[in-house]
């Protein structure tokens, strides 16, 4: 069977083409061989599962494992400490029935902890078999539970925690589990507040014995190369994988779903098409650049998972708009609530001490959340830019410099006796608003980071193949113009581009409003004010 690449579930080197992990399992070995407990807290769709199962095949050399999914328990089962012994030892049995180190007598007692007639049977029963199971056992014993998530909404489970660690701090006297690993997306403290947000004991963990999970589970350049290489020596499309890789990395920054999806697309979807016609013509990087549309407007499990967060959690929609469309510079704060959990959500990622967006690809998504909901679209200045799309498409070429001369002329008949707030904070969105109708279905925009904040912003777009950079910023006279212009020619010069483009938000009531060119070196720069 030929391999495919996997966005749904758990991958496998034998039927998935997939980064090489023996890296990272290496390192988490070492936590288990140091007899550490910990949990692999990471977004949704991360790679959480696939390293756990590998983990298992890479451990059983010097290790029994024995690896628990919670989504296979019921939420009743939950219901009191003896109903989840019984649930959670059934699971076991399942996974030990063929593993002939485990003496007959701990199974016997295992079976008769799930299918006894005891109904009263306590959590301190189920330890003392554990404990009895890990000193006989001629391997260590490693415990992994996938899915915590699903056991987060009750007492029970904290209860299990409390007996884990209490074993755990007598393990000089008494044998017990080798490494216990938890993975889900909600961390430990997280589970707390989940269970019990207004308890004044929130800060009490049960799990104050884990150790820090600091391995990286992002697909690094190189990785995603090393994938394509596997995929190359399959089809020999003649891509140039270094700079396909790069590119995929620059979207995702390594998020591992987005990856591999991105891939599966091209693989799967683009051939066969008017403008891919064979391999060899998708693996490039107008082929990418189609993936990603693609995907940017696609319904799937994780974006719909991102959203309705942002629509249950208000807090969370507040700090991406800021960080979206007035640039602010948010710095990160282990200690605070909503940034803790767009963190652990996956919407970010810290860099240099501050917030950003956690790749291109979740942007452009949030964009089009906050600017396509049907009170933006029913928005004078939207109206206007879908009414003269057609004036803006000119042999299937996005002509940036019409764009800018009508905004220009409908943001100032809408806007023009804003204040200087309304500039300041809206401005660029507007633009963004603007642009949204006249692009959309056919080019994509992103946000270049290291630019955002609250007096510039590049806005890179993506149309057919071609690339165009305008920069966003509030006017603060000649000279800070003068320097912005200059950093957009050095910009230029990163992106190979000679012509670039200026928008400039005014609150001088002396201002003169239009569009006018100027050559730079030898660059052009087409400048528009508001």
């Amino acid at each position: 069977m030929a391999k495919v690449f996997n966005v749904n579930g758990a991958c496998r080197y034998a039927r998935h083409y997939m980064v090489d992990l023996d890296s990272r399992l290496a390192l988490v070995k070492r936590m288990i061989d140091g007899g550490e407990y910990f949990v692999i807290s990471k977004a949704r769709q991360y790679g959480k599962t696939t390293l756990l199962r590998a983990l298992s095949e890479y451990l059983e050399e010097d290790y029994l494992v024995i690896s628990l999914d919670f989504q296979n328990i019921e939420s009743e089962e939950y219901t009191n400490g003896s109903t989840f012994v019984r649930a959670l030892t059934r699971e076991i049995n399942k996974r030990i029935q063929k593993v002939t180190e485990i003496s007959d007598d701990v199974k016997g007692r295992l079976h008769d902890l799930s299918n006894g007639t005891n109904y009263n049977v306590r959590m301190a029963e189920m330890f003392a078999c554990f404990s009895e199971w890990c000193d006989n056992s001629e391997k260590p014993v490693v415990l992994i539970i996938d899915e915590i998530d699903t056991a987060a909404n009750n007492q029970v489970f904290l209860d299990f925690l409390a007996q884990l660690r209490a074993a755990y701090l007598d393990s000089d006297k008494t044998a017990t589990f080798q490494s216990v690993i938890l993975a889900g997306v909600y961390d430990i403290r997280n589970i707390r507040r989940k269970i019990r947000p207004e308890d004044e004991h929130k800060q009490n963990s049960p799990w104050n014995i884990a150790s820090d999970f600091d391995v990286d589970m992002s697909f690094s350049s190189d990785d995603i190369a090393g994938m394509l290489y596997t995929y190359e020596a399959d089809y020999n499309t003649g891509m140039d994988i270094r700079k396909i890789a790069d590119i995929i990395y620059d979207y995702t920054s390594g998020y591992p779903f987005l990856v591999s999806r991105l891939c599966k697309l091209m693989d799967e979807k683009l051939i066969g098409t008017a403008v891919f016609k064979d391999k060899k013509s998708v693996w490039t990087k107008e082929g990418v650049q189609e993936a990603v549309k693609r995907l940017i407007t696609e319904k799937n499990t994780l974006f719909e998972s991102l959203i309705g967060k942002l629509n249950t959690y208000q807090d969370l929609k507040k700090m991406i708009y800021l960080l979206l469309f007035q640039g602010r510079t948010i710095l990160y704060n282990a200690d605070d609530i909503a940034t803790d959990m767009l963190l652990m959500f996956g919407f970010i990622k810290t860099e240099n001490g501050t917030v950003q967006i956690a790749n291109r690809i979740f942007e452009t998504r949030l964009y089009n959340y906050f600017l396509t909901r049907p009170d933006d679209q029913n928005k004078d200045i939207y109206k206007l830019a879908s009414l003269n799309k057609n004036l803006f498409i000119q042999n299937e070429q996005l002509n940036i410099e019409r764009v800018l001369e009508k905004f220009v002329v409908h943001f100032n008949d809408i806007y023009g006796d804003q204040n200087q707030k309304f500039l300041e904070e809206d401005g660029r969105r507007y633009f963004m608003l603007y642009l949204k109708p006249i692009i959309n279905g056919v080019g994509n925009y992103y946000v270049e980071a290291q630019t955002r904040n609250q007096e510039r912003t590049d806005l890179i777009i993506d149309y057919l193949g071609v690339q165009y950079i305008i920069e966003m910023k509030v006017w603060r006279g000649n000279t800070y113009n003068e320097r912005g212009e200059s950093q957009l020619v050095s910009y230029l010069d990163h992106y190979h581009l000679k012509k670039g483009y200026m928008l400039s938000f005014n609150f001088n009531k002396k201002k003169e409003v239009g569009i006018k060119e100027v050559r730079l070196e030898d660059k052009t720069l087409i400048e528009a004010v508001v």
